[in-house]
């Protein structure tokens, strides 16, 4: 395991220097001045020049970045706020309660979904009924979350009203109020994730029943229950662990869009904010924390496959 994780130290180091050149480099080439948002419309250029040098954005930017990396790299600081003059890592410590809960319960519900649907796909033997999943999991893939948030809302907030559509209360606070708020963001952000982690349950699901040890466990008379939950679902979770790493960077992208929609005050409303009022140094550390968190994930899918299929080594072959 160690070693493993010394083998991948270099890979993370340069995914992770990369995304800090296009976290600081690509919000730089986009129309728009943080200096004039500061200083508002009606500033004048002596105004907007003092703003520029009191931010250091009158310095060059190979010279900027290298101070901001330096700074994150030696002393964890990613700057202060050039909007609400703020140190950016408590803004985000403010937001990302909201989107931990929202994104932990988002994958416990792709997670149960995905499973139920991909195993009820994987072993029905009624055409109708695989037909009738292949559906649903097609439509769910094809409806964006923000356009499922849309008619979860409608559905379950305006016609029938079971659910809040907007706003916020703490798990922490008052759990029962808390995950009412939270239902339909979450399911709105889980449902197309669990329906391609569905699809690829269902495949592997298929192609673990004509392997030979299945043929073998048949031909001793072991019951249909026993092959599906010993042998072909235990060998079929690897493509379901590989969707979860994937996935769950999909989920804080559209965590985005769904905290917008359902007025949650996270991490996703703030990227929104920040871009438009071209708060550099919010959005940099909100690019490299999402990268941070997708090859976190991926190691860990890794560290997951191995435990599931022992064939499988970490330290890969010599």
């Amino acid at each position: 395991m160690v070693r493993f994780l010394l083998r991948r130290a270099p890979s993370v180091v340069v995914v992770l220097f990369a995304a800090s050149l296009l976290a600081f480099f690509l919000p730089r080439l986009a129309p728009g001045d943080p200096a004039t948002a500061v200083a508002g419309p009606d500033a004048t250029r002596e105004q907007i020049a003092a703003v520029h040098a009191e931010l250091g954005l009158d310095r060059p930017m190979p010279a900027q970045y290298a101070s901001w990396l330096r700074d994150v790299v030696l002393h964890g600081d990613f700057g202060t706020s050039y909007v609400t003059h703020r140190e950016v890592t408590g803004l985000l410590g403010d937001r990302l309660g909201s989107t931990v809960q929202l994104a932990l319960l988002a994958t416990l519900l792709m997670i149960v979904i995905g499973v139920a649907l991909g195993v009820a796909a994987g072993s029905s033997r009624r055409p109708w009924a695989r037909s009738l999943l292949d559906l649903a999991c097609t439509v769910l893939l094809a409806i964006p979350p923000f356009l499922t948030g849309l008619l979860l809302a409608l559905l379950l907030g305006v016609a029938w009203r079971v659910l809040p559509v907007s706003g916020e209360v703490s798990l922490l606070e008052d759990p029962e109020i808390g995950i009412q708020y939270l239902a339909l963001p979450a399911l709105a952000l889980a449902l197309p994730s669990a329906a391609a982690m569905a699809r690829l349950i269902q495949t592997a699901m298929r192609d673990a029943r004509a392997q030979e040890y299945v043929q073998t466990a048949v031909a001793k008379g072991a019951s249909p229950r026993r092959i599906t939950v010993r042998h072909v679902l235990r060998n079929s979770l690897g493509s379901a662990l590989v969707s979860l790493g994937i996935r769950l960077g999909d989920l804080l992208g559209g965590a985005v869009v769904i905290e917008f929609v359902f007025a949650r005050n996270g991490l996703g409303s703030l990227a929104v904010t920040s871009s438009t009022q071209r708060d550099y140094l919010v959005i940099q550390a909100l690019v490299l924390l999402a990268v941070a968190v997708a090859v976190l994930m991926q190691v860990l899918t890794e560290v997951g496959l191995s435990l599931l299929d022992p064939r499988i080594r970490l330290e890969g072959a010599r």
